[in-house]
């Protein structure tokens, strides 16, 4: 998202909230309300949905009698839902919704892998939310599945505890991101850096920066290696997953690979389906609402 059109819709709901004035006035009389916002990026792939519904589920075990709400990030994936009749709200719009709703204290949960530009846009929001006059007594966001060393290294646990059972000696494993050319795109070689002390055949990909296809494609060949699985290393098993990851056009990850002389095995299974990731989000929310006064 541009930071225009992230402005433009922050304007946007500040205007919406203006005509909420009214239901608001009374605001400092309402009892606490406490309440979690979840935000991912979204997908327009209905299978991959079932990533968000298994962590949806467990923050419900988790953290049971709190009120749990979505937003999709993305403008892009929201319009192309509205245009099947599936609405989902923005972050800044599920925000307004909670606070005419009575809810005075919320932990916004980000669902991204790296504090890149998406979630700059969310801390962004959530900013904005904290400073309304006449608006929620706190809004905290959790930060996403990377954001410090330790972070790094439950994550490359939770990789290592997510490869596919099938797997034999002697096969690579890729983890393929979506990858960013802004600067929390570090966090991919330092994943991969971790990594390497565990088991050098699991290796991070990314769609863009680094470490990039051809990046992989030679330690693949250097390593000698015959057959490889793609997994990707994304909350969901989207759009980049099914295409830029598995599919048969020639420019694809699996294609690519292939042309190589590789085996390559995809397993369409987002981030966000296996236990161990979802904990360290968890984690991060659990944090969050443990700020909330």
């Amino acid at each position: 998202m541009s930071k225009a059109s992230h402005v433009c819709g922050l304007f946007l709901v500040v205007f919406l909230l203006a005509l909420c004035g009214p239901a608001l006035a009374g605001h400092k009389e309402r009892p606490p309300k406490k309440g979690i916002l979840l935000v991912a990026f979204g997908t327009t792939v209905p299978e991959a949905r079932t990533a968000l519904d298994h962590i949806g589920q467990q923050a419900l075990k988790r953290f049971a009698g709190l009120e749990i709400r979505w937003a999709y990030s993305s403008r892009i994936v929201r319009e192309k839902l509205a245009a099947q009749g599936l609405h989902f709200d923005s972050p800044a719009m599920a925000l307004a919704r909670m606070m005419d709703d009575g809810f005075t204290h919320v932990a916004v949960q980000s669902l991204h892998t790296i504090p890149g530009e998406e979630f700059h846009s969310l801390h962004q929001t959530v900013q904005a939310f904290s400073g309304l006059p006449k608006g929620m007594d706190s809004v905290v966001l959790g930060w996403p599945l990377l954001a410090d060393p330790d972070d790094v290294e439950a994550c490359a646990a939770a990789i290592m505890a997510s490869l596919p059972p099938e797997r034999k000696a002697g096969e690579a494993v890729i983890f393929l991101g979506h990858g960013t050319h802004h600067p929390a795109n570090i966090y991919y070689p330092g994943l991969q850096y971790s990594l390497n002390r565990l088991d050098p055949l699991v290796l991070i990909g990314n769609l863009d920066g680094t470490p990039s296809l051809d990046d992989v494609r030679g330690v693949l060949r250097d390593r000698k290696v015959s057959k490889v699985y793609l997994q990707p290393f994304m909350a969901v098993a989207g759009d980049h997953a099914v295409n830029d990851m598995a599919g048969d056009e020639e420019d694809s990850w699996k294609s690519v690979l292939e042309a190589d002389g590789l085996n390559c095995v995809p397993v369409l299974r987002g981030t966000a389906e296996f236990p161990a990731f979802v904990d360290i989000w968890l984690d991060h929310l659990q944090a969050a609402l443990e700020r909330l006064p």
